[in-house]
């Protein structure tokens, strides 16, 4: 069984008793970490992917260590300019060991169901904000007049636009 866990901005691979280094995470030494944002699970062969995550699903996981990366050194030059800048550092990192992989989320499926529902609330949206068009902006107006079916709006300005689309 494993998972793709998007944990301190990256996303990982990640399997039970896997030790992984992440960006510094908040937390002391031994403490436990729950990660939500689960983007795939593989049981078996059984692959439940999110949209964009997994409802319910986590990752469990145990902080080992805070520690320092490798130092990446920073080389600027610009030929024949006598410019050169050397500069460098080194990533804070945490070291943590996955403990559990707990697949209790929702299938894809119903997430589709839920998809039409949120298209439905911005339609009903566009129509009240259409009403006032001295606030919307030249693109938004553009959408609009496409939508009215007004020929030419593309070259039309702001002002051509409300008088088109208010006739």
């Amino acid at each position: 069984m494993y998972a793709i866990v998007e944990m301190a901005g990256q996303q990982f691979k990640v399997a039970k008793d896997q030790k992984v280094y992440v960006h510094r995470l908040q937390g002391e030494e031994g403490s436990k970490v729950v990660f939500d944002n689960v983007l795939l699970l593989d049981d078996k062969g059984n692959v439940t992917i999110g949209a964009p995550a997994i409802e319910g699903a986590s990752v469990t996981a145990q902080i080992l260590s805070h520690l320092k990366g490798d130092k990446v050194i920073v080389f600027k030059k610009k030929r024949r300019k006598g410019y050169q800048k050397k500069n460098g550092h080194r990533q804070y990192l945490t070291e943590i060991k996955i403990e559990s992989i707990a697949a209790s989320g929702s299938k894809k499926t119903t997430a589709k169901k839920a998809a039409p529902k949120k298209e439905a609330a911005p339609k009903a949206e566009v129509k009240a904000v259409s009403k006032d068009f001295s606030s919307m902006t030249v693109a938004e107006l553009k959408a609009a007049a496409k939508e009215a079916g007004v020929k030419g709006y593309t070259s039309l300005k702001k002002a051509e636009l409300i008088d088109a689309l208010t006739k």
